[in-house]
Order: structure tokens, then sequence, then C-alpha cells
């Protein structure tokens, strides 16, 4: 089980949970070449990792090859256990500058970029990418085998085009069938839509791949991996976590915040998290405007303290909503 590369959300505390509850392999957000070769204060410190969150990956991204070189050997510096090219990002602020998807457009020139990264770490390369950049240009096939043969050591494919962004369903069919394809001999992962055990199970079993990784869905409910390896191993279904559990993790997402970016910071990170934790509460919305505008973290912790005691005094029903 794989934790996906998300912007403003797989930073360390967020990993930590994560962690705690059976991802296999992480990656940090993914930085900026052009940020790390400028020693840029946000890029520098995404290039956090602690010995706990092993094994995992210092996700890089950009258009420039020789700042992707330059970035690589800074990453290698930083002692992870793999390099991974984010080649799927579609944000419009990266793609339309020719990083993250924008260089599936430019197959050559994405072959070179691999090649001199590959070249300047002695570390294992990986790559994350899309199935293409639109319908017309499903181009995903000879990325694999190209990509393989200058040397990367697996490959994640988001099973949408960039034009979607995450919109419509994502097509695993494809994915399956570069897992399939005989001169494919790397690790095939596969990323897009697993949100629950059985559509992991399903979905592993149509498609063949390697192993699945988990994105939006793992935000605010970190036990989804404990609950996809369960279902793998034993076809049972885990119980969902507690309201115990549920606070309590929120509240060690919260602790590593505060360690890892301060008070103020750790703070105000944290923010976008609640709403997903405490999903479905009946009547929740007045409790999270509270955790949402107050700095104290003594008053942020009593807050969690008090919807322990509130909700477990009523029945408490979690919708999916």
């Amino acid at each position: 089980m794989l934790l996906a590369p998300m912007e403003d959300v797989s930073d360390p505390p967020f990993r930590a949970v994560c962690k705690a509850n059976g991802a296999d392999l992480m990656y940090t957000e993914f930085i900026s070449s052009e940020g790390l070769i400028r020693s840029a204060a946000k890029s520098m410190k995404k290039l956090d990792i602690f010995e706990y969150e092993r094994p995992i990956g210092i996700q890089i991204f950009g258009s420039d090859i020789e700042s992707m070189r330059e970035a690589t050997i800074i990453a290698t510096d930083a002692q992870p256990d793999l390099i991974d090219i984010n080649y799927g990002c579609p944000v419009k602020a990266v793609a339309c500058r020719g990083a993250g998807a924008g260089i599936l457009q430019d197959i050559p020139k994405m072959v070179k970029m691999t090649s001199e990264i590959v070249k300047a770490t002695h570390l294992p390369v990986t790559v994350k990418t899309r199935l293409g950049w639109d319908d017309k240009t499903k181009n995903v096939t000879e990325v694999a085998e190209r990509l393989q043969d200058i040397g990367i050591e697996a490959l994640t494919i988001h099973g949408r085009t960039r034009v979607q962004m995450y919109k419509g369903e994502a097509d695993w069919r494809l994915i399956g069938d570069i897992k399939a394809n005989p001169k494919i001999k790397i690790p095939v992962f596969g990323n897009g839509d697993i949100d629950t055990p059985n559509k992991a199970l399903e979905y592993k079993l149509l498609y063949g791949v390697d192993g699945i990784m988990v994105g939006r869905a793992s935000i605010g409910y970190p036990w989804i991996f404990r609950e996809i390896k369960h279902y793998l191993t034993t076809g049972e279904e885990l119980a969902p976590p507690t309201l115990q559990e549920r606070v309590d993790t929120c509240k060690a997402h919260f602790t590593e915040s505060l360690k890892w970016k301060g008070d103020v910071l750790g703070v105000l990170e944290m923010r976008r998290h609640y709403h997903s934790y405490f999903k479905g509460f009946a009547n929740f919305k007045p409790y999270r405007e509270k955790l949402c505008t107050t700095m104290c973290p003594a008053d942020i912790f009593g807050l969690l303290e008090e919807v322990l005691y509130v909700y477990s005094n009523e029945e408490l029903v979690v919708s999916d909503g």
C-alpha cells in the first residue's frame, strides 16, 4: 500500500498517522526543482524525512532537464530511499509550463530528463504519471517501455489523462494492459479512485498491479491503509475507527503538526484536516468553526476532548456525507 504524494497534504505530520495505520511506502509532497537549486525555504523544508517513515521517496518536478538533474543530487543528499519523478500533476500552473503531466506532450524530452536523473543518483528512481495528455494521446504504454529501458525501477500510473484532471472515473484498463505487457519487468502500481477495501481487491485482481496507491481517500481517514491490507489478506472488513480512535488520531496529527511547523503554522495548516476527520458527524459545523478559528493549541486539544465527550454521550452515526 502506497500513500500518494499530495501537495499541502502529505507532509511529515500526515505521513506519521498514515504510517501508523499501515502505509507501506510514502512520498513527500512534490518539490520544485527550481526551488531546490535556489535553496528556497519552502522547498528545502519539504526534504525533511524521518527514520520512522522509511521506506520513503522524495518526489521532484520541473521542466528544465539540468535543474532536475541538480535537484536530484540535492534530494539524494537528504538520504531518502528513492527518488520519484512527478510526470502526473495536472494543475495548470505546473502542466502548462511543461512540468508534471505537461511533459507527456514531449516524450523525447521526458526520456532524456529521466535518463539524466537516473545517472545523477545512486538511489532507485521511480516515476508517477498519467495515461496521457488527453484521450487522443494516451501514450503511457510507450512511456512505460522507454522509461524502463533507461533505468527506472517502478512506475505508478494514475488512470486519468491530464485533461480529465480529477474528474470522471479513473480508467484502469490501460494500467492493466501495461502490467500484462511481457516487455515490462518493473513493478507497476495503480492509482485513482481507490476508496474502499472492496475496490482495492477488485482492481488488484482485475488488473494485476503490484501495488495500489491511495491518495484523496486517505485524507482524514488514514485507517484506509489498515482496512485495505486486512481485506486483501483475510477477505474480511474491519470495523470502522471508533470515536476514540478518530479523536486520538486527529490529536496525534495535530501534535506532529505543532512539532514540525511550530505553534502558528502548525495550527493554521491543520485546519484543512478537521472536516475530513469528522466527516459525516451530525451537527459538527459549530465545532469545525471553533477548531478553524482558534489559535491556542491547548484550546484546540480541549475542543477535541469536548468532541469526544459530547459524541460519546449520544448515538454516533457517521454518514458518507
